[in-house]
């Protein structure tokens, strides 16, 4: 009998990143493609921009319940903080 210790050690960043990737997109409390996942050294970095720092939270606590042994580094920048002030006239 042959024993894989690798099956242990879990899925590989492959796998995790498409997995991530597929989180990102498809759940829809997320539903967000402008964000990409991409390995560096020995974290998955979480790239894009999304339009408030409450979804920028909400998307990195939903990667980190979904994969809470993967070290996830968010380099998430948010588009604005706040609703324009003012409203353009058009003539």
């Amino acid at each position: 009998m042959t024993h894989h210790r690798d099956i242990d050690a879990g899925p590989p960043d492959e796998y995790v990143e498409a997995e991530i990737q597929r989180l990102l997109v498809e759940d829809p409390a997320v539903a967000e493609q402008g964000i990409t996942v991409v390995r560096r050294e020995r974290a998955l970095v979480l790239y894009g921009e999304v339009e408030s720092t409450h979804r920028r939270e909400e998307i990195l606590r939903r990667v980190s319940e979904r994969f809470p042994d993967v070290p996830i580094t968010s380099d998430i920048g948010v588009i604005r903080t706040e609703a324009p002030t003012e409203i353009e006239q058009l003539p």
